[in-house]
């Protein structure tokens, strides 16, 4: 398998994102934190990670939540997923909400979500009047059943 290169700066103290397993498709990032940071029910914060990317303009890294923080914590990537785009050199921030009726505390070095890098499509958009049909048409958000 042909692997892409990535350009990364990391400005943490903490080790650059890598996989965990042969068959892991994300990857973890940490916080970068100077203090514990506390998040109460319902709250959100951009957490900082001291890593800044460069790809090339076939790929989009995404931000997607770690499964387990999730579950034991209730906190979550809240624009899931989060897009970096190949052109921006900003440092990757990491939105995070807590979705638990408890306050959580996040400490320096936690992981906190995971990045997956992903092949983009580019589309050519044509303006028309109608479109064709299809077996579903227009229905959506649950039309087709629950069972």
């Amino acid at each position: 398998m042909d692997l892409h290169e990535v350009k990364i700066v990391n400005k943490s103290h903490h080790e650059v994102p890598a996989y965990q397993t042969a068959g892991s498709s994300g990857m973890d990032v940490r916080a970068m934190l100077e203090a514990p940071l506390t998040l109460a029910p319902m709250e959100r914060a951009l957490v900082p990670t001291g890593l800044f990317l460069e790809m090339d303009q076939s790929l989009e890294c995404q931000v997607r939540p770690r499964s387990g923080l999730a579950l034991k914590k209730g906190l979550t990537v809240l624009n899931t997923p989060g897009t970096i785009d190949a052109d921006y050199r900003g440092e990757v921030g990491i939105i995070l909400v807590n979705l638990s009726a408890e306050t959580v505390t996040l400490s320096d070095g936690e992981r906190i979500a995971q990045l997956v890098f992903c092949k983009v499509e580019k589309v050519n958009l044509i303006q028309v009047q109608e479109l064709g049909s299809s077996e579903r048409g227009e229905g959506g958000f649950g039309s087709t059943g629950t069972k």
